[in-house]
Order: structure tokens, then sequence, then C-alpha cells
């Protein structure tokens, strides 16, 4: 639990008559406005307060990642005066985030205490967030298992754990780390939040909640954004939108949708009927309401959210995606939109991004002007830390059938009111019944493999997770598939674990 709140170097501003006197004091206090007189006059003080939290980033190389953060720390004048701790293992990538985001909070004249390590346990003391972003095999570790996938007649389409970010080998260095920072965050800051971004969301968020019911934690994914990607195309102003989209990661169906209070699905309804044919025409493949999403829509009464039917959470389902004439017919191509992963560019816009940090003729800010980002995790810092209530999209246990149907130790992705108090989530009524089924047979099924083969080392509980594959034909085709990965040199490590 955070303590009272705690404020630094504040700046007064009293105002006596028409005249303003600028003060300031070394000291911590405690205070709101407070009513002073000089000379007889009432003036009253104007306290700007900076908020004592500690922000440690795991996995913070990824400059556009941790430029987001603090871009959005310094539009947030609750947060002035918090500090961000970067973390990561390579220092050269560290250290230019770090020098990036420095020059970026004094361009926008936002004081932050902003510090770098690569050793993960100092970065945690003190924590009272901790965000992890980190993948560990890194973007070579996708193509290495895909392009075995692909040898092995695997393609992209429903294939959750194998032709996917969150292939099997991926997930499970993955849930390696997730088990080693939560070790040592409740061993060095047991009262901190520990905020997930890094996948898988699915797996880790069941692990994780299963095994350390003490942990004060949420998983965060940015799927839910693509009902206001709906609302622009509809042309509807965000701010009048209201909707509920539940289900499990990267598996949500909007349930409500509504517009000024009023039942929206019939402006979707007449912009299908009149407009889709037009738009498919021009849109990009695998769109958030290409001719894939709204068939979904027809099929199921409910409209499949952000990465629920996109290559981005495994371009579920496989029938969409049977051979490459089937992908052309509905506008797909998956292997298209990982082709930034698959033939990675000679320009590296990481790279590019950092050079900024150490160029002074650039500002920083020309770069990436000061607009909050539509990512949640600094709202919801400020949320918890200056208990103000708000809901947010979040993914937690479903403890208490949050979502009908699903597991009760099983994650889910509901909405939920963040405060001080915690985490409040909001029971839904579900989803349709056709859609909870596939949910338990294609998310829920294949996660409780998984785990169950990484809990005990069990080899053959590993093949039963290819097993399941919808590109599967055959158990020999499986064990080629697992052997070859767990032989590739850099996983020894899973090798050993998995006899």
């Amino acid at each position: 639990m955070l303590g009272a709140r705690r404020f630094i170097e504040p700046i007064i501003e009293l105002t006596v008559g028409w005249r303003t006197f600028t003060l300031s004091a070394s000291e911590r206090f405690i205070g709101p406005i407070i009513e002073l007189t000089v000379n007889g006059a009432l003036g009253l003080v104007k306290l700007i307060r900076m908020n004592d939290i500690k922000i440690s980033i795991i996995g913070a190389g990824s400059a556009a990642f941790s430029l987001a953060l603090v871009r959005d720390l310094c539009l947030t004048p609750n947060l002035e005066g918090s500090t961000v701790c970067f973390m990561d293992i390579n220092e050269e990538r560290l250290k230019a985030v770090y020098t990036l985001c420095r020059r970026y909070a004094e361009e926008t004249n936002v004081k932050l205490r902003l510090e770098q390590t690569t050793d993960r346990k100092e970065s945690l003391q003190d924590a009272d967030f901790v965000i992890n972003t980190a993948l560990v095999v890194g973007y070579s570790g996708y193509r290495a298992g895909w392009n075995l996938g692909f040898k092995h007649g695997y393609r992209f389409g429903g294939s959750l754990h194998i032709m996917h970010d969150e292939g099997f080998w991926i997930n499970y260095y993955q849930l390696r780390l997730f088990e080693s920072i939560v070790n040592d965050i409740l061993d060095i800051c047991p009262d901190a939040w520990y905020l997930k971004l890094a996948n898988p969301v699915l797996a880790g968020t069941t692990f994780l909640g299963r095994k350390y019911p003490k942990l004060k934690f949420i998983g965060l994914c940015h799927g839910y954004l693509g009902v206001f990607y709906i609302a622009s195309v509809l042309g509807l102003d965000r701010e009048k939108l209201a909707f509920k989209a539940p289900g499990v990661n990267h598996f949500i169906w909007m349930t409500e949708f509504r517009y000024n209070g009023e039942d929206a699905y019939p402006l979707l309804d007449e912009w299908i009927e009149k407009d889709s044919e037009n738009y498919w025409k021009t849109c990009q493949f695998s769109e958030y309401m290409g001719p894939k999403a709204v068939d979904l829509y027809r099929r199921f009464g409910v409209f499949p959210i952000g990465d629920t039917c996109t290559p981005g959470g495994g371009s579920w389902p496989w029938w969409y995606h049977v051979d490459d004439e089937t992908e052309k017919r509905w506008k797909e191509d998956p292997k298209g939109w990982w082709r930034w992963a698959l033939e990675p560019s000679s320009v590296d816009r990481a790279s590019e991004l950092m050079k900024t940090a150490y160029d002074p003729s650039v500002k920083v800010t020309s770069v990436y002007p000061p607009r909050k980002s539509r990512e949640s995790i600094i709202n919801i810092v400020e949320s918890i830390s200056c208990d103000i209530p708000r809901v947010f999209q979040v993914n937690i246990l479903n403890t208490d059938s949050f979502v009908p149907g699903v597991p009760r130790d099983f994650e889910v992705e509901v909405p939920a009111v963040v405060s001080r108090t915690g985490v409040k989530p909001e029971r839904t009524r579900g989803l349709p019944k056709a859609l909870t089924s596939y949910l338990l047979r294609d998310r829920v099924a294949p996660v409780e493999i998984e785990l169950e083969a990484y809990e005990n080392g069990d080899k053959e509980r590993l093949l039963d997770l290819v097993m399941m594959d919808p590109w599967t034909r055959s158990e020999e085709q499986a064990r080629n598939l697992l052997n070859d990965i767990l032989a590739l040199p850099q996983y020894k490590e899973m090798q050993k674990h998995y006899r």
C-alpha cells in the first residue's frame, strides 16, 4: 500500500491583491491550498505539488516505449517529481534511452528524477510501480521458430502457440523472466504494483495469478483500443462513446456499443450495408474492420475487437487462412503483417530514434510532440497513487466470474475501477455461448496444457500442445517440429527443462 502522498521541492504562488509572489522551500510537506495573511491582506497560497513515487521499467531499452511513457508522465501534472528508473541488460541502448528521456523532460520543463541501471534489483529498490516490457528471445527468436514452422507445414492463422509471437519457445523464456521478476519484487518491494505489458498476457496472468496470490498486479494490452478505430471509421466522437469488450486477452468482443447513450450497433450495421465494400477496396490487409472481422460479427452477433482476429492475436480462426487464395479472398495477409519480424529492414527505426538522443541540433519534442499517447499505463499509476478512481481495461484472474463460463482461476480481460484501494473488476454478461465454447477450446485448453508442461518440465505434454495446433496433421509432424526447435543452440536451457 502506498503511504501518505509525498511531495518534494514545492513551489508556492502567493497572491495578495493584484500582486503575485513566488516562493520555494526545500523541505518535504503535505498540505492543500492554504491561507496566509500579509500586512493585514488575506492571500491564497497555491501549492504546486510533486509526487514522490518511483516507477521501475524492466526492459527499458525500447526507445519508443520508454519515451512514450516519459512523455505521458510529463503531461500528467499530478506525477511531476516522480522517479523513473530505466533498467535493461543492453547498456548501450539503456544509456541512449536515458539520455533521450532526460532531454524530453528538460525540454518540457517538467521535474522528473531519472535513473538508469543494468541491475534489476537496484532498480526495484523503493519502487512503487514495476512495469515489465522485456522480451527475452528478441525478434530473432520469433524468426528462428517460425522458419522451422514453415519447414514442417505450419502457417499463420489460429496457430496460437507456434506461428504467433506467443510460441511455446518464446513463452518458456518469458515465464522464466516473469517468475524471476516477481520473486525479486516480493523480496525487495512487496507493496509495489506490477504492471505486466510483456507477452504472453494470457498465459502469464494465469500463471502468476495462481502462483503468487499476494502479488499486486494487472496485465495490460492495448488491443481494446480497436474500439476507437471503429468509432473513427464511423465518424463518431470517441468522447461520447461507451463500450464493453470482455473475454480473455486477444479474444475480446464488443458486447455493448453505445454512442450518446444510445445503442450504436445500428450505426455499425448501416456502415456494413452501405459503405463496407468501398472501404475494403482501399483498406489494409488484416484490418480491424476488414471482411474477416465483419464476417465474424455476422456469425456470432458481437464484433471482434483489436487483435482478436488479426495477426497481432494469432489470426484466429484458422478457416480464413487455409491457403493463400482463401486469405486473399478475405483480404488477410498475416505473413505480410509480420514481415517486419521475418525480414528485418536495413533501417533500424529504433536506432534512428536513439541517435536523436545525442544530436543537440534536434529537439526531442519535435520528433515526439507533447501529446498524450492512448496507453493507459501512466493514467493507472496516477489513479492508484493519487486516488483518482477511473475505469480501465485490465487482465486479471476470473476470481468472481467476471466473465461467466471462464474458469475462475484463469485470466480474463474486463473493465475495472482502479484507485488507491486497488482494482475492482466489473462482472460482465460474458460472451455468446458459441464464442465461450471456442474460447474454452482455443484459448483456455492450450494454455492449460502449456502451463502443465512448463511447471512439470514435461516434454510429452509440450508435444500435446503442438498436437492441438490446427495445422498439425500427424504426431510425426508435431514431434519433428518440437525436436527441431528444442535443438536450436540458443535454447539449450529449454532443452534441459523439457524432459
